[in-house]
Order: C-alpha cells, then structure tokens, then sequence
C-alpha cells in the first residue's frame, strides 16, 4: 500500500474511532439517597423521575453526541453513610453531576467536607427540612422552604388564622427554621404560639409534643417533617382530640402520608407543594410527563409528586449539558448551569452565577373526604 493511501486510511480510522467514542462515551448523573428506610419510597420516586427523563434523551439520540446513564448508591436512610458513599461513586464512576440527595445533614456534610468544590462538581436537585443559605455548586429546582412557609401563612392571614404552630425536626437546622418561620409571621401579621419538635431521622412523636399543642390551641399548625413523621404527627395529634388545621410542607408527600393515614384523618390536610400535579395535565411539562410514565411499563415506584421532581431535575440537566456544547467538563457544566433560564412549560427554573435557588413555584393543596388532592 502506498504511504498516501496508508496515511489516508490512518487519517479515515482515526476519525471513525474519534466519532464512535463520541457517540458511546455516557455522561453519568450519580445519586446517593436514601433508597430503603423511612424515605426510601420518596427516593425511589426521585430518582425514577431522574431516569424518565435521562431515558427521554436517550431516545431522541441523545446529546451532542452523549447519551446518559444514571448511577445510584443506597445509603440505607444513614446520614453518617453518605459522604463515603459518594467519595465511592466519584472515585469508580467519575460522573459529571450529582442529584437527587435527601436530608438536612447529608447536605450540610457534603458542603461543609468542601468535597464538590475539590472535585469541582455540581449537585443538581435535592431535599431538605430546613431553611439553608445558598452554597456553591448546590442547585435546587425547587422552591425554597421559606418560600413554602411565607405562602401558607398569606393563606392563613388571608381566612383569619393568626395563632399558628410549629412541628419540626429537631437540630442544628431547626434555630434557622424557627427564626425564619416568626420573620414571616410577623411581616405577615400572625405569630407562633406553639411548638414541638421530633428526633431526626426517626418518625417518633412524643405524647409530651402532642400535649403541648393540644395545651395551647393554635388555630392552625404548619408541619415540618418526612413525610413518616408528619403522618405520626397527625395520627397521634388527631386520635387525641386536636382540631387545629393542619398545613404539612412539601417533603411530607401525600403518597407517604397515605400509606399511614386513613381517609379521615387525612381530610383537609393541606399541604404544599412545588411541583405542578403529576396527576393533572396543566401544561406542556405535566402532558409530557404523564405520557412518558404511561408509555413506562414497571415504574418503580408509583407516580408521585417527589417523581416529577426528579424529571424536572433530570430535564434541567439534560439542558445544561445540551448548552455545555460537545466539549464535556464539570466546569463548562457548572458555567452551563449558571447561565440556565429554562422554561418546561409550566415551570420555570432560572439560575445564574449568584442565584442557584431555580424556583419560586409553590401552590396548596387540599386532601378531600375522597383522600384525593384538590389545588
């Protein structure tokens, strides 16, 4: 063979090898959560609400040439687990970004280790019970607890209701919590005249919590709790004899309440949430979302609100990879990130280099007599 044709031959494999590793090499979203224990149902969802939409990309060809692949770890509900478990995942499986993490220590631990800064790598989409101060390289997708609290209280304020209570998981987040919960009700005109607290990572509320609210008959109580606790809040709160309305933040889903909670006691509970209705078409994102879990055969787990949230966190991945260009790194995906006004139809999520809270979407809703939720 002439020098020519071996260098044009040389040339012609080169480039073939160059495209084939473009098309196969995965970006790997990673994932460490509590997928068993007393979030594990809430974990499950969000991390298949992650997959539906990674899958999506998937489908359509991918992205600049990558396709998505999702790595999750279970820390088994132990806060004291996590860290390692992620500093595993990123040493075997150098993703791109992390999502998806479930509770107030977990991500305290993880900002404070400075782990994301040394490996320069965003995490995208998480959970929390408290009122946390942004952090570098931490992405919410949701609105913030604050936000949550300022729009049950205009509601309360709204109908009357001044005299409100305080259910929260005890720690280092609850002073943040309680300050920012009386800040709010002061602008607003209501006050906290009572509160309790209950031991995290357990769902156990004492008969001295109960007594206490009971004691001081507030006409209303905002509920700050997984989901298992709030469900033994109101179980324990109702069996003896208390009438306040009951307002649960988002984090208490309704799906994990359910499973607890009979039809009775969950009737006119309300509770926030930060996410359009899974269960509603409202909008392009909502349409989408309903025809891929129904077109999904074996979900996981049934189709929730903490799901759509994973979608959403997973679409606004997919985005800043998309923006990133062909040219994949954590930091043009954090640069991608911060430059991210993305609309999904119906939702919205906007950052930018000093903002990395995405979203101001909060709505009520209401359990009716039929255990269905009404907005």
């Amino acid at each position: 063979m002439c020098v020519p044709s071996l260098l044009r031959n040389l040339a012609l494999g080169s480039t073939l090898a160059a495209s084939l590793a473009a098309v196969a090499a995965p970006i790997v979203v990673g994932q460490v959560a509590p997928l068993s224990g007393l979030e594990g149902t809430q974990a499950r969802a969000y991390s298949t609400g992650l997959q539906l939409a990674l899958t999506k990309a998937n489908k359509a060809g991918g992205v600049n040439g990558h396709t998505f692949s999702l790595v999750r770890k279970d820390d088994g509900g132990r806060p004291e687990d996590n860290l390692a478990a992620t500093q595993q995942l990123l040493s075997e499986h150098k993703p791109l970004v992390l999502a998806g993490y479930f509770g107030d220590r977990v991500i305290g631990e993880l900002v404070s280790s400075k782990l994301l800064d040394k490996e320069k790598i965003a995490l995208v989409g998480y959970r929390v019970n408290e009122v946390r101060s942004e952090a570098p390289l931490v992405y919410s997708v949701r609105a913030s607890l604050r936000d949550e609290i300022n729009k049950i209280t205009e509601h309360l304020v709204t109908v009357g209701i001044t005299r409100i209570g305080l259910f929260y998981q005890d720690g280092p987040g609850a002073a943040p919590l309680i300050a920012a919960t009386e800040e709010v009700m002061k602008s607003k005109g209501a006050k906290v005249t009572a509160k309790g607290a209950y031991t995290p990572g357990t769902a156990k509320v004492s008969n001295a919590v109960v007594d206490a609210f009971i004691a001081a008959a507030p006409q209303a109580i905002i509920i700050v709790a997984s989901g298992s606790a709030a469900a033994a809040f109101i179980e324990k709160y109702r069996m003896d004899g208390g009438t306040a309305q009951l307002f649960a933040h988002s984090g208490a889903d309704i799906e994990q309440m359910s499973q607890r909670l009979g039809e009775e006691q969950m009737k006119g509970v309300a509770i926030t949430q930060v996410t359009p209705n899974p269960y509603k078409i409202s909008g392009r994102l909502t349409k989408e979302f309903s025809d891929i879990t129904a077109k999904t055969p074996n979900l996981e787990v049934p189709v929730s609100y903490a799901m759509m949230e994973g979608f959403i966190a997973g679409s606004v991945i997919v985005e800043a990879v998309r923006r990133m260009g062909p040219k994949v790194s954590r930091e043009a995906f954090v640069t991608a990130l911060d430059n991210t006004d993305l609309d999904l139809g119906g939702y919205k999520v906007d950052f930018d280099p000093g903002m990395r809270s995405g979203s101001r979407f909060v709505e009520l809703s209401i359990v009716t007599s039929s255990g269905r939720i009404r907005q």
